[in-house]
């Protein structure tokens, strides 16, 4: 490696090139010579766009040396979760059935990026057709940073392990049921899935029309912030996302939670379907004191039918995946990893009954929901009830019992996916598995388009505990 500008966050990066301290230029070729270095290890890249990146630099430096106008992410680099367009790059989704594909246009998300000065250093691995198998991609399996042959988290398995391996500044990452949130919370990060119609999804390859979100990965709040301000925001191109106004996030991350009402969610905790790992439960017992001291008012809460979250959103997302492109599992069945096809061909199988039910289930969800945050301003509760599982490379059936297990631990990110808010995964502390130091994060949700609220609890937390500051080993 030339240097060691790469451990520096995006916010901080950003900040020197604009100041003229740094060169966009040396930025780049030091994540290029980490992607070098790290990514035959852990796989999280399925195309690295070295010279793009490295000439795109220059005309940052150009750009900073002529003193123009610069964007909020002016040099610095971001990878892409790979089934979101790019202009003459190819956009996989893991696949081989879409591994010829070379979108002729920017999707949304990358051109407003690109508006902001940001690099697109590559695009990155993922599970195939973001069906949340870890080791389903076409293009091998991704692994986790803080211990090979772990899940990095999963749909997003390259964003989680690229960022958190300073391969890239910041990522963006797509969650259909956790796809973000999990693997940030399995490689040490800040994720947030943004509120269903706050990003544009225009130029996304879709896995569930009515529970898919666009949002950013990233080493701290403050650089999750920064991205998701860049992206968000009407699009004429995707007639779902909506007209409000993008409040300035970063004006909201004071440290300053006094008296901020933050409910702990019961049946996540305590409930009879929550099976905490005892760092999980420690994490969470430690994080409401933290928000006690810092002034915050934290009281526990129960909302029952958040029991049935996992189930309802996992169901409408069967249903709605193979949806999209039928004929591919019809016609083309032998051309899926083994478990995608399974999975595939079960959402098939799903009568629209069962369907019709889970979209009720949600509504009744949501109101519940709804109902409780007219009392608190955020929601908490573990982003998963263990570490990162160990993963094993053999396609294979689940057991009965297994696949009931999976129902019942996808309640976890779940849940906000029913419902439609913003929620943000965060550091809170580490469990000791094996011998391995693995991360653990803190989910903090609240009402959809209040982000400026699980911003600024989230800051607040990450401001008061050195969680994000651990880096995993040998990176």
């Amino acid at each position: 490696m030339t240097n060691a500008l790469h451990r520096g966050t995006l916010t901080e990066s950003a900040h020197l090139i604009a100041q003229g301290a740094i060169s966009s230029t040396e930025l780049i070729q030091s994540y290029l010579d980490q992607i070098s270095r790290m990514n035959p290890t852990l796989n999280a890249f399925i195309t690295v766009l070295g010279d793009q990146a490295m000439q795109a630099a220059k005309s940052a430096d150009e750009a900073v040396k002529n003193n123009k106008k610069l964007g909020s992410l002016h040099g610095v680099p971001i990878a892409i979760k790979d089934q979101v367009h790019t202009a003459g790059i190819p956009t996989t989704s893991a696949s081989l059935i879409r591994s010829a594909f070379v979108p002729e246009k920017d999707a949304t998300v990358v051109k407003r990026l690109k508006q902001a000065g940001a690099i697109i250093i590559g695009k990155l691995n993922m599970t195939e057709f973001a069906m949340g198998d870890p080791i389903t991609s076409h293009y091998g399996i991704t692994h986790n940073p803080w211990e090979l042959g772990r899940d990095p988290g999963t749909s997003s398995t390259g964003a989680g392990s690229a960022t958190a391996a300073f391969m890239t500044a910041a990522s963006i990452g797509e969650d259909t049921g956790g796809s973000i949130r999990g693997p940030a919370a399995h490689c040490g990060l800040a994720g947030i899935r943004p509120s269903w119609g706050l990003v544009s999804r225009f130029g996304l390859d879709g896995a569930s029309w009515s529970l898919d979100t666009l949002g950013p990965l990233g080493r701290t709040v403050g650089d999750v912030a920064q991205v998701l301000q860049a992206i968000a925001g009407y699009d004429p191109s995707d007639p779902t996302t909506s007209q409000n106004t993008v409040p300035d996030y970063n004006s909201a991350m004071t440290g300053d939670i006094s008296q901020m009402r933050i409910a702990v969610l019961h049946e996540f905790v305590d409930g009879p379907r929550a099976k905490l790992h005892p760092a999980v439960r420690q994490s969470i017992e430690d994080a409401i004191e933290t928000f006690k001291s810092l002034g915050a008012v934290v009281d526990t809460i129960s909302i029952p039918n958040t029991n049935h979250a996992g189930t309802a959103s996992r169901t409408i997302s069967f249903v709605e995946r193979v949806s999209i492109h039928p004929e591919w599992i019809r016609e083309r069945p032998q051309d899926f990893h083994p478990n995608t096809r399974t999975a595939f061909l079960t959402g098939e199988l799903i009568p629209a009954q069962a369907y019709y039910k889970a979209q009720k289930m949600r509504d009744l969800i949501r109101s519940d929901v709804f109902a409780a945050l007219q009392d608190y301003d955020v929601i908490i509760m573990p982003t998963d009830e263990s570490p990162a599982g160990i993963m094993n490379p053999e396609p294979g059936f689940k057991t009965v019992e297994a696949a009931k297990e999976g129902l019942r631990k996808s309640m976890y990110r779940g849940l906000f996916s029913a419902v439609s808010g913003p929620a943000i995964s965060i550091p809170s502390g580490f469990a000791q598995e094996a011998g391995s130091n693995l991360p653990v994060g803190l989910q903090i949700a609240s009402m959809p388009f209040r982000e400026d609220l699980v911003f600024k609890c989230a800051h607040a937390f990450e401001q008061a505990t050195k969680w994000h500051q651990q880096d995993p080993p040998n990176c």
